[in-house]
């Protein structure tokens, strides 16, 4: 009997089938992290973001439904904030000044528990040029961490809504971490 492979054109066609599938693909790993506890997240990574609206500084509001197909980054931040306000030149810097002007990525600044005049300062105080969100009674703070718990943490979520990277107060190798993985997610 014959191989099917004895045949040039099915040979060509495989090698054109396996070429387009290797390298046609852009698939890439994540790495998986893994959180620390007294991150006092309730969210995992792999988890997919719940269903919620935001009110933006400027009276606008966005839901979370909207974002599907978009690489997002949630900064939950507050003016009393010092490691915030640290932390806020490098998201400035290093995310929002790079991707701003792609349509695949979104990112919101949530405010956590201030009035809106307060929250226009700071953002006036601290050059944020990104959206500033206000989160009255932290609900949307509480819907992926312990309400208890501190602001000062990231998370950036995948274009099928899944939670794909965290973290916590301002550690440079983690924030570093943060923006190779962005970059990966919008590639």
């Amino acid at each position: 009997m014959r191989s099917i492979f004895c045949n040039p054109r099915i040979v060509f066609l495989f090698g054109i089938l396996l070429f387009s599938n290797v390298f046609g693909q852009s698939t890439f790993e994540i790495p998986k992290q893994v959180i620390p506890e007294d991150y006092e997240f309730t969210v995992k990574i792999g988890d997919t973001i719940p269903d919620f609206t935001l009110t933006l500084s400027n009276g606008k509001k966005v839901t979370s439904l909207e974002w599907r197909g978009k690489v997002v980054m949630l900064q939950f931040t507050a003016s009393w904030c010092g490691v915030c306000r640290k932390e806020i030149p490098f998201i400035q810097k290093d995310i929002w000044a790079k991707y701003k002007h792609n349509s695949d990525f979104l990112l919101f600044g949530i405010d956590r528990d201030e009035p809106v005049e307060k929250v226009k300062r700071y953002q006036k105080e601290m050059n944020i040029s990104y959206p500033l969100a206000l989160d009255q009674d932290a609900d949307v703070f509480g819907l992926f961490a312990d309400k208890r718990a501190g602001v000062t943490r990231n998370v950036v979520i995948d274009r099928s809504g899944k939670i794909v990277f965290m973290t916590r107060l301002f550690k440079e190798k983690e924030f570093k971490e943060m923006v190779k993985i962005i970059s990966l997610l919008l590639k």
